[in-house]
């Protein structure tokens, strides 16, 4: 063995199945100690005030950890929990148990890797190896048909080179055996941490909301056994993934993949085994296509580095941005007085999930309509999205601020031409804002339209019940 005993620092890839570092430690190590470690930086304020991880992700989280620590049970191993700077306290640890190495998951973005660097000078001046391997994207970076600072700024020359030249490696097996040194060495794996810990208070779920998950890898395989195989919903991926209401009109991999509790690879070879045994067509590959898109992301912000972090994106554009901070707060609080805008805004805010359609609707009313900050939007994601990966979050921000790797200039979103393409009948603005409900059809998505004897009949006073609207939206007819 290379090493006698090495800690396995879990991140971003809180699973056993296809994880590279814990295979690698485990043929190269003679006892094996998986380490989870709570960063309290993760939890801190960002300049608006709010925490970086909201609510919901870190329910998510330690339901993920609680899922990892029962799989290394079953082996006859555990998790440890440490709390602080990983950089600090995993050396310490590792000096403790007389470990002589620490394995980790590679990241890309600034603040993971001051962390990486931070922890690698600290084992080194203890003597303690370190180790990092690439696992978070579909295609290894090292199988790419270019190196990164070539990566093309444009996602379709990424993808054609990317599918025509590469290979997609196998996933790595489960593995079957552990070798934990046990209780005489390390009496207490320490207790899961707690929505208390995190200064956070259990979030609130709405009754109506349809989102219902939990963190973990057993879920994140139950749900793509559910998805492909017992509902046979790929095959029709590419019609309904841009639904609003319900678990099926999209394949909700996300917030596992986010974690780590499931593989891009992992779920790269469902897809091909469903086209094997069930169809091959446009929604098969669509899914596919998707996870191209977060290899992008991730690819582009190792490339550009601390660039997707500024307002002047990886462009270097100047930008007069609006620093409205009541404007904001509306957003954020689906309080603008556009229902569609509103609706999916206080879904993420009930739920910590929002569509991708949602999505790049509240993105553009922001960014095209209020004329704020997009590094706000981004935050304000970061903070309460469920699913929130580093870098696709600030890459698709950066796209609608148009200081990304978009082509087309100016790209935004007829709000009324999107609720009339996705929500006719107004169901999902409905489902979410009670204070309109008694609007019947698509009027429920430009109430202003109505009379006041209409609104009076109905028992609805705009500006009162529900927020007039913040700006003039464009009619129909200046769609997108």
């Amino acid at each position: 063995m290379k090493y006698n005993r090495i800690l396995v620092w879990f991140r971003n890839d809180l699973r056993l199945s296809d994880n590279e570092t814990l295979t690698r430690a485990i043929l190269q190590g003679g006892e094996i100690i998986p380490v989870y470690c709570c960063d309290p930086r993760q939890v801190e304020n960002t300049k608006l005030g709010l925490p970086k991880t909201g609510a919901f992700r870190a329910q998510f989280l330690i339901e993920a950890l609680e899922d990892l620590r029962n799989s290394f049970i079953q082996l006859g191993a555990n998790l440890v929990i440490l709390h602080g700077k990983p950089e600090q306290v995993l050396v310490d640890f590792a000096k403790q148990v007389q470990a002589s190495a620490i394995f980790f998951s590679k990241e890309v973005t600034s603040e993971e890797r001051q962390v990486d660097k931070g922890l690698e000078e600290a084992a080194f001046s203890k003597r303690i190896a370190c180790e990092s391997f690439w696992q978070s994207t579909l295609y290894h970076k090292d199988d790419l048909p270019f190196p990164i600072r070539q990566i093309p700024e444009v996602f379709t020359q990424f993808r054609k080179e990317t599918e025509k030249q590469s290979k997609i490696r196998a996933p790595f097996p489960i593995p079957t055996a552990i070798n934990y040194p046990g209780e005489v060495l390390i009496p207490k794996a320490g207790p899961l941490p707690q929505l208390t810990d995190f200064g956070l208070e259990k979030p609130k779920r709405e009754e109506h909301s349809w989102l219902k998950i939990r963190g973990g890898e057993s879920s994140a395989l139950g749900q793509l056994q559910s998805y492909f195989w017992e509902k046979d919903l790929l095959k029709t991926y590419k019609e309904t993934r841009n639904g609003l209401i319900g678990m099926d009109y999209s394949s909700k991999l996300s917030p596992w993949l986010a974690l780590g509790c499931i593989s891009p690879r992992t779920i790269y070879t469902e897809v091909k085994r469903y086209e094997k045994e069930r169809i091959k067509n446009d929604s098969t590959y669509w899914l596919i296509f998707e996870l191209i898109w977060r290899d992008y992301f991730r690819f582009i912000a190792k490339k550009h580095g601390t660039k997707l972090f500024q307002v002047g994106g990886i462009r270097n554009q100047v930008e007069t941005w609006s620093k409205d901070k009541a404007q904001f707060e509306r957003w954020a609080g689906g309080l603008t007085g556009v229902p569609f805008v509103d609706a999916n805004m206080r879904e993420l805010n009930a739920t910590g999930f929002m569509s991708n359609r949602g999505r790049q609707i509240v993105a553009s009313f922001l960014v095209n309509d209020l004329g704020i900050d997009w590094t706000w939007g981004a935050s304000y994601f970061e903070s309460q999205l469920l699913d929130y990966d580093v870098c696709s979050n600030w890459g698709n921000w950066m796209y609608v601020g148009g200081v990304g790797n978009d082509p087309r200039e100016n790209r935004y979103f007829n709000i009324l031409r999107q609720a009339k393409n996705y929500d006719r009948n107004g169901d999902f603005v409905r489902l979410w804002i009670p204070e309109l409900r008694a609007i019947r059809g698509f009027d429920i998505q430009q109430p202003w339209e109505l009379s006041t004897a209409e609104l009076h009949n109905l028992k609805i006073e705009l500006g009162k019940g529900y927020p007039q609207a913040i700006v003039e939206i464009p009619s129909l007819e200046k769609a997108y």
